[in-house]
């Protein structure tokens, strides 16, 4: 029995640290390609439209207009321990016919959860900088394939995760295949706004690989000492 657990838990545990520790990477490589972009011209995304993918972890501006209709709320978010929802609202590109979605930031839930947060939004061309981000493909998801048809059918306004390959399918138009994280300077339209890839954050994401090693470390000691323990006795 214990030889079984000892198979599964040490794999199992190298994987653990090897994911934390390849987010410290992720979050390293955006804060180099963010602070990079800093130093230089901020690209217009209207010059990207073909190949926007390009501009990811960068900072970049676009001039548009917010469009409300096809706006989302990203449920479950955090911020000093109160659970809101990250307001997430198209914006139709100038002299153009494509769109981008712009995360505008964190806003707190209500008591009743079924109650939605009241916003304003600005009206007419505003000017948006923030960093291009290319939303994970690989989403963990509670809702069933029934409930996703049943949702395109009518437009939902908060979802669990922002799928984008779900949003362009029940929406009927042209959506760019990023973001923009709204940065939190900007004056148009922006909430609580904590996008910054501090050091901090990065050491707790080595902090908690280094204890995934340890603990495999540890197992197989413990596996190695109750072992040679055995063969003692016997």
């Amino acid at each position: 029995m214990s030889t079984l657990l000892t198979i599964i838990c040490i794999p199992l545990f190298i994987k653990l640290g090897f994911w934390q520790y390849e987010k410290a990477q992720l979050k390293l490589k955006i804060q180099a390609s963010f602070e990079a972009s800093n130093k230089n011209k901020t690209p217009d995304l209207k010059d990207y439209l073909s190949n926007s993918s390009i501009l990811e972890f960068k900072k970049i501006q676009v001039q548009g207009e917010y469009k409300t209709q096809y706006q989302i709320l990203i449920d479950n978010k955090v911020e000093n321990s109160l659970v809101g929802y990250h307001v997430v609202t198209p914006l139709k590109i100038v002299g153009t016919d494509e769109y981008v979605l712009v995360n505008r930031g964190w806003v707190q839930g209500e008591k009743d959860r079924a109650d939605l947060p009241t916003f304003e939004t600005p009206t007419g061309i505003l000017d948006i900088q923030g960093m291009a981000w290319i939303p994970s493909q690989k989403i963990f998801t509670l809702e069933d394939k029934a409930q996703i048809e049943a949702d395109s059918k009518t437009w939902q306004p908060v979802w669990q995760n922002l799928d984008m390959q779900k949003y362009v399918k029940n929406v009927p138009i042209k959506i760019l295949p990023i973001i923009i994280k709204l940065d939190h300077k900007s004056a148009a339209g922006g909430f609580v706004r904590n996008w910054e890839m501090s050091q901090e954050r990065i050491v707790t994401h080595l902090g908690y690989a280094y204890q995934w090693f340890g603990f495999a470390f540890a197992t197989f000691m413990i596996y190695l000492y109750l072992s040679i323990s055995k063969r003692k006795k016997t």
